[in-house]
């Protein structure tokens, strides 16, 4: 959901710059032409007559700039867990490094047969954490075996040693390119 509001912010911003730059560059409406001020002495006038503008003016500015630091905070915030919490189950909880538990999650899945290179990352909350593995598999490789070993004995020691009752897995398998062979 982030990433569709990301994008929309992104071109929305864009084309109101867009718009702006060429309203400026060519001096187009609103502006009255090459020769003439941005703001007029009547308008000028205008504005200083309403002293409350003012006030909108500084407050509807300041919630732009909160939306902004906002928007920034939430693209420089860790996509993943830097710990999973692990009960004890005696009333306490045990901290795992996430990056820990990735890695031994891609040691298991690099012993799988067929697997030639895999890439875990843990995504989600600490409580409720999700893996996401990519395999980059051999080309002898059988799809089922290794979704098989996968599902069965790699995400059940992830989920003993998480203490998790459910881990959510995302695969997705890709096929290395097999190089031409030579005839000789």
């Amino acid at each position: 959901m982030l990433g569709a509001v990301n994008r929309t912010l992104l071109a929305t911003a864009g084309l109101v710059l867009t718009a702006a730059g060429t309203a400026v560059l060519t001096a187009s409406w609103p502006f009255a032409g090459r020769s003439e001020p941005l703001l007029s002495e009547a308008r000028r006038r205008h504005w200083q007559v309403a002293d409350w503008t003012w006030w909108v003016l500084v407050a509807g500015l300041g919630l732009v700039v909160l939306l902004c630091l906002w928007w920034l905070l939430a693209q420089l915030r860790r996509a993943r867990p830097a710990v999973v919490l692990v009960d004890t189950e005696d009333g306490a909880f045990a901290a795992l490094r996430g990056r820990a538990l990735e890695e031994a999650v891609a040691a298991e899945c690099d012993a799988l047969d067929g697997v030639a290179r895999s890439r875990v990352m843990l995504a989600g909350r600490r409580g409720v954490p999700t893996l996401r593995v990519a395999l980059r598999l051999e080309p002898y490789a059988v799809p089922a075996d290794v979704l098989a070993g996968l599902a069965g004995p790699v995400l059940t020691h992830a989920r003993t040693t998480a203490a998790l009752p459910e881990l959510p897995l995302e695969a997705r398998l890709h096929i290395t390119d097999q190089g031409p062979r030579r005839v000789t």
